[in-house]
């Protein structure tokens, strides 16, 4: 029998939404350099007057949704308590790991060298409003309530 903290448990990450200045520019990077396919395009749900893109696997599959809500006239973002760091993707090895940072560099996207995390790896870019993505080997992760180090 499951209990109630059991049923109440979250399953993982369903998207992220953050917001772009200019749709197509946003769609040229995510689809035509990331790989990510547009999985829709429309007006938000939450604002019509905005357009809203959700970016995805082929399938459109939570837990590989990132969406963009365009709001062209909004000032640049401060980075500071209550914005979001960064959002990361995950490759399966470090062989791929190696090769996203290669064609990163490759077609002028700026690239951090990689980071290693003792669970993971990392490598860091921004997109073209400045949001930094993480591309992260899926490695062993962290178990929960182990030590950090």
């Amino acid at each position: 029998m499951a209990t109630d903290e059991k049923r109440m448990q979250l399953r993982g990450l369903h998207h992220v939404t953050a917001i772009c200045r200019d749709a197509e520019r946003t769609i040229v990077f995510y689809r035509d350099v990331m790989g990510l396919a547009v999985v829709h395009d429309g007006p938000s749900d939450d604002d019509p007057a905005s357009r809203h893109v959700w970016f995805g696997a082929q399938d459109g599959r939570a837990g590989m949704l990132v969406s963009f809500m365009q709001y062209p006239e909004l000032p640049t973002g401060v980075v500071g308590v209550g914005s979001t760091h960064h959002f990361a993707f995950v490759v399966d090895s470090v062989e791929e790991h190696e090769a996203w940072r290669d064609y990163l560099r490759g077609r002028g996207v700026e690239c951090t060298d990689v980071f290693d995390r003792g669970a993971f790896r990392s490598i860091y870019i921004r997109d073209p409003d400045g949001h930094i993505l993480e591309i992260a080997t899926s490695g062993p992760g962290f178990t929960a309530g182990g030590p950090s180090t």
